[in-house]
């Protein structure tokens, strides 16, 4: 038997070799590579979303400060602030920290009864003279002490018209318009009866931040002081 391969055997077997080489370096490989999840936190203040803080906290905070409202009064609004914003998908902790800020922890005059306003809402600082029977228009408010109406809206109650006004405005600030589930749009119609925003300001908050220059003015540093009075109302000081 002749053990000697022909030289055209052997190329061909050399070329079968190379061709099932090259066949398998160009197969993709099959490794698999696991990427890391990276969990995305929300930018601080964030309106839109869950609360950042408890009502026991904003309660503790408020109720030794309050001089307009009593413990169990603070304790009415909280609550009241903790089932609208819940239903309303909106951090109301952060909503209760503008209030703390725009009413010096509601002991402010556009405070107390009977005007209720939770922060700031309409109040421009204009003034006018006049008799406490003749307003010079529906949101102005009789200063007893001075003899004079400020600008500014007033609130029959806290949990029905207050705190719907506060966070449907906060809504119409952070959603554009059209936008939003069925009872943030009840908040916003309401919140935006009773004082109008303008439409070149529907959506332009996505955090606290981003109300600076625009709830209050200059207000440059405006949500920064929210965000750090909500800070110290969640550790207690």
């Amino acid at each position: 038997m002749n053990t000697r391969l022909s030289r055209r055997t052997v190329l061909a077997l050399g070329l079968a070799a190379l061709s099932s080489a090259i066949s398998h370096a160009q197969e993709p490989a099959t490794t698999t590579v696991y990427l890391p999840y990276i969990a995305r936190s929300p930018l601080p203040g964030t309106l839109l979303g869950p609360p950042t803080g408890t009502a026991e906290a904003a309660i503790a905070w408020l109720a030794p400060r309050s001089t307009a409202y009593t413990p169990y009064d603070v304790g009415v609004i909280v609550n009241g602030y903790a089932e609208i914003g819940a239903a309303a998908e909106l951090d109301w902790f952060l909503a209760i920290a503008q209030c703390a800020h725009e009413t010096g922890h509601l002991t402010s005059w556009w405070c107390q009864r009977p005007r209720r306003n939770p922060a700031g809402i309409g109040v421009t600082g204009e003034t006018r003279p006049g008799t406490p029977d003749q307003p010079p228009g529906p949101d102005w408010a009789w200063d007893e002490a001075n003899q004079v109406w400020r600008a500014g809206l007033s609130f029959a109650s806290w949990v029905g018209e207050s705190i719907p006004a506060h966070l449907g405005r906060l809504l119409a600030y952070a959603l554009p318009a059209g936008a939003g589930t069925p009872y943030q749009q009840q908040l916003i119609d309401y919140a935006l009866f009773r004082r109008p925003l303008p439409d070149h300001l529907r959506g332009v908050a996505v955090t606290i931040t981003d109300l600076n220059g625009r709830w209050a003015y200059p207000g440059t540093e405006y949500g920064q002081r929210i965000l750090a009075l909500a800070e110290r109302m969640r550790n207690g000081g």
